[in-house]
């Protein structure tokens, strides 16, 4: 497996819990995964052992000098370090703006992957994941279509969300020592510019995306970022694989963040998880009385913030709490600040991230708020339904196929007011104490570990190497 990020060692998001979880998910069905992840600033080497001396990738007359490590893990985690290009504050960018060199940086990055492989894991499958690793694919059509190394390997390419398509002008292709060839629609042009995630799409044997109705969303305009046309040509290798979740890391029986251990048996411990919270967000006492919301997210459009905040006066209205946690765009982020001014004591927010926060939310809180634009697959659905924190979603993507009728509650139409009314419509199940008891029991009885998931990624990897 190929990925920018892998948790524990690097993770802003769901792609990092994907790659973390699903190689140990994998080996209960006799597959023996490596991850390979870029070495950034924020990795700690002292315990990782140094198995690879000056690996040089050349690109032309430029030559970047690389070191592979590898990290302690029950699998093999390698790490690519090269601290000219990853050894900065951040992954992609700082400051909400993207390194100048990403191309180079990721190319440099696939290139080393490929080094593991000969070296140090042969493998059947390279799995790749985003666009920050889809030149692995274009790399073995192309540079290395012919060696022997790589003969009768298969890829897979996983979109995790094809908002991020990895744009880079033309010319890039010459610094990156691409085939000028690949320039073509059914290659990485993509509107005048080469698209990393187009490589991938375009160049593996397979494609997968994270839910079922993500697969389907995706090969239409609306969801298709103007990739929709290609991705309906390769509809036959296209499939959607629903991500599981580590219920090692998130189930309020074990949960060493929040302020008690509860589960189906006894959900006595919610309470006191709900009481802490308020505490935390300094809101009154007299809220235990009423739902509380919350929601984990980033601030952005494809999250719902904007219709969170055309709404959120009148949620409140209802004589319910609003608490949440992230960070993104900063008009969003300012709309936070200035709704927790508007209403004291009924909306808290923190501007951040905070895993640990997080935790307590999902724990704390009685309704959990998902309005997403687009949704490729979502976890803290998932989450919610364990800690037995209903979920209000938009039917969109992996939100749709994981919350049905008596585990949360969905709306289709993208407006503040059909949000709204999901909202009130949940407030007023509440108000019944035991039909809210059941649904709680409904979520917390559902199973998304991966072991199903892990099932169909091995399946597939067999179908591919079957041919």
């Amino acid at each position: 497996m190929i990925s920018s990020e892998a948790a524990p060692f690097a993770k802003t998001g769901g792609l990092a819990d994907v790659v973390g979880s699903l190689p140990a998910a994998l080996r209960a069905f006799g597959d023996e995964v490596a991850v390979v992840i870029p070495r950034y600033g924020s990795i700690d080497l002292k315990d990782a052992r140094r198995v690879w001396d000056n690996l040089a990738v050349h690109f032309g007359p430029d030559a970047y000098p690389v070191s592979i490590y590898r990290a302690p893990a029950e699998h093999p985690v390698y790490l690519v370090d090269c601290p000219p290009l990853f050894d900065r504050k951040g992954f992609y960018g700082e400051s909400g703006t993207d390194y100048p060199d990403n191309h180079i940086r990721f190319a440099v990055f696939c290139r080393a992957a490929l080094s593991v492989a000969r070296f140090l894991f042969r493998t059947d499958i390279f799995h790749c994941h985003d666009w920050q690793t889809g030149l692995v694919p274009a790399y073995l059509r192309t540079t290395f279509a012919r060696d022997p190394t790589f003969l009768g390997c298969r890829t897979l390419f996983t979109i995790h969300n094809l908002g991020y398509q990895g744009l880079f002008p033309k010319t890039v292709l010459e610094e990156v020592a691409l085939d000028p060839a690949v320039y073509r629609p059914d290659g990485m042009e993509f509107f005048g510019q080469v698209s990393y995630l187009k490589a991938g799409m375009e160049f593996a044997d397979a494609v997968s995306t994270v839910s079922p109705t993500y697969a389907r969303e995706i090969q239409t305009p609306e969801f298709g970022f103007g990739m929709d046309a290609r991705l309906r040509a390769r509809a036959q290798v296209l499939s959607g694989i629903l991500n599981g979740v580590d219920y090692a890391d998130w189930s309020p029986q074990t949960d060493a963040h929040i302020a008690a251990r509860y589960g189906p048996e006894d959900l006595s411990g919610k309470a006191a998880c709900k009481r802490q919270l308020l505490e935390e967000f300094g809101l009154p006492p007299e809220a235990m009385e009423r739902p509380l919301l919350g929601t984990v997210s980033r601030f952005t459009r494809q999250k719902g913030a904007d219709i969170l905040a055309e709404i959120a006066a009148q949620i409140v209205a209802e004589d319910v709490y609003l608490v949440a946690l992230g960070t993104g765009d900063p008009e969003y982020e300012d709309f936070f600040r200035l709704m927790q001014q508007e209403h004291p004591g009924r909306i808290a927010a923190r501007i951040g991230f905070d895993n640990a926060l997080a935790h307590r939310i999902e724990a704390g809180a009685d309704i959990f708020l998902m309005p997403s634009h687009y949704e490729p697959c979502g976890l803290n659905q998932i989450y919610s339904l364990h800690y037995g924190t209903v979920p209000v979603v938009r039917a969109t993507g992996g939100l749709d196929d994981t919350i049905e009728e008596g585990t949360g509650f969905k709306f289709a139409e993208y407006s503040g007011q059909a949000f709204l009314e999901a909202v009130r419509a949940a407030v007023r199940v509440f108000a019944d104490r035991e039909a809210w008891r059941r649904m709680m029991l409904r979520g917390m009885a559902k199973d998304f570990s991966w072991k199903t998931s892990a099932a169909a990624y091995s399946e597939l990897y067999r179908r591919l190497l079957a041919g």
